[in-house]
């Protein structure tokens, strides 16, 4: 059975189940779902706690099977918690784990806590996962879009007796905090929590919080994809600058630089042939939001604009190389900040007629 974040609380309050499966990327919201389900264990009489955690070829699948279906020796319940860091338990993994769940519909003294990273489709249609959906609770964690970001701090600060002022002010000092900490869930977490050992209940201004809040924003190149397509281009400068101080590698930027240049190409090459948008975006597997981004953008695209901006990211492709180009700057990130103020730019024009699906 599968559960929304949310529902944890009231689920619990109706009554504890034997089984659980918490998976996704984001560690600050999968250890404070996974305390909650021990905070209420430990109520119901599970004080005693084994934890288990599956790493290499080898691990002893037979110890996790005798946990599971003994009972403790000093306490009548007991949890038992299973880490999977890579999501792929092995064939005899996936045996061990189905046997498990399988226990565990009849085994009222034991809880057993599994701990999963985000899956893959074809992982979650695998038979192990689907004996822990078919005998627990499931529950998947989706970490919190850039875009949330601010309604979840104000939602943390409220927690704490804290706000931030009304109306637009408000709002400008909650995209300044979630400037410095996004892409660092658990980083937003510990500012907001020394907000609330700085600073009493009540109103924060802006001078409070930008001279409490570090910079702890960490980025990806796949989030720079997203932040590009939607003309954000603010905040690509950020990103941009964060990757090259965190070190990241100029090929991989300028990789899902060209690739969405590339995919945007094809896509409306497709078009043009009379492919439906929708098919010419599964043709070229662009899925989820970039999809949606794809949609808005291709229209104000034209062959010529998008001719060019091959050309731009072949030429950049040299750059990162070691080779020089006519007009372009020949430090990386100098050219890679440019190819992706090229792209940003054209997506912030304005609106197209929407193309027929």
């Amino acid at each position: 059975m599968q559960l929304a974040p949310n529902q944890l609380t009231a689920h619990l309050q109706k009554g504890l189940k034997s089984l659980y499966t918490l998976y996704g990327d984001e560690p600050l919201l999968i250890q404070e779902a996974a305390d909650a389900i021990r905070t209420f264990a430990r109520t119901q009489g599970f004080t005693e706690r084994t934890s288990h955690t599956v790493a290499g070829a080898h691990f002893d699948w037979s110890e996790v099977l005798a946990a599971g279906g003994s009972l403790s020796l000093f306490a009548d319940k007991q949890m038992l918690e299973l880490r999977i860091p890579s999501g792929k338990p092995g064939k005899e993994g996936s045996t061990a784990i189905q046997h498990l769940a399988e226990q565990s519909r009849d085994n009222d003294s034991t809880l057993t806590l599994v701990m999963l990273p985000r899956l893959d489709k074809a992982t979650k249609t695998g038979a192990w996962f689907g004996a822990l959906e078919s005998f627990g609770i499931t529950i998947q964690v989706e970490p919190v879009e850039r875009n949330a970001l601010p309604s979840w701090i104000a939602q943390r600060l409220a927690l704490q007796g804290q706000r931030v002022a009304a109306g637009e002010d408000g709002q400008r000092t909650l995209q300044f905090f979630a400037d410095r900490v996004e892409g660092n869930l658990l980083a937003a977490h510990q500012e907001i929590q020394k907000l609330g050992l700085l600073f009493a209940p009540g109103e924060l201004t802006f001078e409070q919080i930008e001279s409490a809040v570090l910079n702890v924003a960490r980025y990806d190149v796949f989030k720079l994809s997203e932040a590009v397509l939607a003309g954000q281009a603010a905040r690509v400068q950020r990103m941009l600058d964060g990757l090259q101080a965190e070190g990241e590698a100029e090929v991989l930027v300028h990789y899902t630089l060209s690739e969405d240049i590339r995919a945007l190409k094809r896509v409306k090459d497709a078009i043009a042939q009379g492919r439906p948008i929708p098919m010419a975006l599964r043709e070229q597997r662009v899925w989820g939001v970039k999809e949606r981004l794809f949609e808005r953008v291709l229209p104000r695209l034209s062959a010529a604009t998008l001719a060019q901006l091959l050309q731009a990211a072949h030429q950049v492709d040299g750059i990162v190389k070691g080779l020089k180009q006519p007009d372009w700057p020949t430090d990386n990130w100098q050219a890679l900040h440019r190819l992706a103020m090229m792209l940003c730019r054209e997506c912030m024009a304005q609106p197209a007629p929407r193309m027929s699906r």
